[in-house]
């Protein structure tokens, strides 16, 4: 779980009201209202055609599965699905805009209400949603530094965009990070969007205002666009917080504009005025049919809903696994898959949990890959728990044979073996090598006898060294303390 951020409001007669609108791609085959390929990487122009490109003469149809997307996500964010809704155009100039009107919703959004469950430290918060729309995307301008032109790629043009609107019920950067890494989350358990930040495919708008600590107004707010990462986010809104505190204690207005925030300089500046609807023009899209949900197939969508991901942390918690662990887990969907295959042949789930968040996660890490492919499976990492269990292995040579098991499929105990690291358990061997230590070690063996724990440890190290580290440990401590009396 990311640290807590500090409050820039802490100390002040000021708290912080902020509201979050998150653009999500989503991960369909086509575009929204055309045949296009909806895909990222593509040489720039070459995934266009004349609907999405605003020819005259075309005309846009709706991707059927952009609309069971955005019905799922809703649904799992506990909103209102319209049994009716439409289409809108929203109206502005921008040079990777080439119909100069985007296709979005207005007054009839798809999904109404609803809201997210986000811990927050030890708390649990509920941070409300006022909507849930779908659009297309626009393109992408490209702005070369120091030449005096730009270029626009419409490969993004027309991709489906869903609108994610907060209501304004976050107080620090700490919860706003908070509920957007939680979103992340959702839309990666529903499969909807990769929601990678780097490509774009998740992006967020930040809407910022201050206001007397308790007073339930809601005072004049900028917004921070285009923000693609979540420590730029969280950086924003502590700068744009502390900007408009310092403009109140100087006795200044805050100006309703929209902002650009730059983390080079850790600072926000004036990009325009704030628009709002009616500098839009919106009207209903006259080339698209309202759209009509079926009650029976609306069901149908809320049948293939999974588990979400505060149930999932629950859930593993009901296993006694460790906070710390569920956590880790369930913040990484391939790790926690990876995990629950374990659990389901292995009796020592806070083991398993062990193994994959620091073992398997370390794996995935260092190779960029998920955790289905660093080349041991759920089953087999389950036979190197039980080989430790059984003694066969000690814990601190079980890292190297998990290392080795990578890439192949060997039994275990036959990567044990080739690797000379089995455990030596046999009693009379082990008596026997105690003996000699103990013989060899007079001083601290009187020591254990007066009851010095540390000596117990430094006999113990001793028969280690002697046994090359093959020795059992939990034996080996056992049966010192049994010659010895202690």
């Amino acid at each position: 779980m990311p640290p807590e951020r500090r409050d820039p409001t802490q100390g002040t007669p000021f708290e912080a009201v902020i509201g979050l609108e998150v653009h999500v791609q989503l991960k369909t085959r086509t575009k929204m209202f055309c045949g296009c390929e909806n895909r990222f990487g593509a040489e720039p122009n070459t995934l266009t055609c004349p609907v999405c490109l605003g020819q005259p003469g075309s005309l846009p149809t709706i991707n059927r599965a952009a609309i069971e997307h955005a019905v799922r996500v809703g649904l799992a964010c506990g909103c209102d699905i319209a049994r009716s809704t439409k289409f809108d155009r929203k109206n502005y100039y921008y040079p990777d805009l080439p119909k100069n009107y985007q296709i979005s919703q207005y007054d009839q959004p798809l999904c109404d209400g609803g809201g997210l469950d986000v811990a927050v430290g030890s708390e649990r918060k509920r941070i409300g949603l006022t909507r849930i729309h779908l659009e297309e995307d626009a393109g992408k301008n490209i702005h070369a530094e120091g030449l005096p032109e730009s270029w626009v790629d419409l490969n993004r043009a027309g991709v489906p965009l869903l609108e994610i609107v907060s209501r304004p019920d976050m107080r620090t950067p700490t919860e706003a990070g908070a509920y957007l890494r939680m979103l992340r989350l959702v839309m990666l358990y529903l499969d909807v969007s990769d929601c990678n930040m780097e490509e774009g495919s998740l992006r967020c708008d930040v809407n910022v205002s201050i206001r007397p600590r308790g007073s339930g107004v809601l005072e004049t707010r900028t917004e921070i666009k285009n923000l693609n990462s979540f420590t730029n986010i969280e950086n924003a809104i502590e700068h744009e917080i502390e900007r408009q505190i310092a403009l109140r204690a100087a006795g200044k207005e805050v100006v309703q504009e929209t902002l650009h925030f730059d983390p080079v300089r850790g600072e926000t500046k004036t990009l325009r005025g704030k628009e709002e609807a009616h500098d839009y023009r919106y009207f209903p899209e006259p080339d698209l049919a309202p759209l009509h949900i079926d009650e029976k197939w609306l069901e149908s969508l809320r049948g293939t809903l999974p588990e979400l991901p505060i149930a999932r942390y629950e859930r593993f918690q009901s296993l006694g696994i460790q906070p710390y662990h569920a956590d880790v887990l369930v913040r990484d969907k391939d790790l926690a898959d990876f995990f629950e295959e374990g659990v389901k042949i292995c009796s020592k789930p806070q083991e398993i949990a062990n193994w994959v968040v620091n073992a398997v996660k370390e794996e995935t890490n260092a190779r960029g890959v998920s955790a289905a492919r660093i080349g041991i499976s759920p089953a087999r990492l389950v036979s190197l728990v039980e080989a430790i269990e059984g003694g066969k292995v000690s814990k601190q040579k079980a890292r190297d044979v998990f290392r080795s098991m990578l890439g192949n499929e060997d039994a275990v105990d036959a990567v044990i073996a080739s690797l000379g690291l089995g455990q030596v358990s046999d009693d009379a061997f082990l008596r026997a090598a105690v003996a000699e230590v103990i013989a060899e070690n007079p001083a601290a063996a009187d020591d254990v006898r007066k009851g010095k724990k540390n000596s117990v440890n430094f006999l113990m190290g001793q028969v280690m060294r002697k046994t090359k580290g093959q020795a059992n440990p939990g034996m080996v401590t056992k049966l010192i303390q049994e010659q010895l009396g202690g």
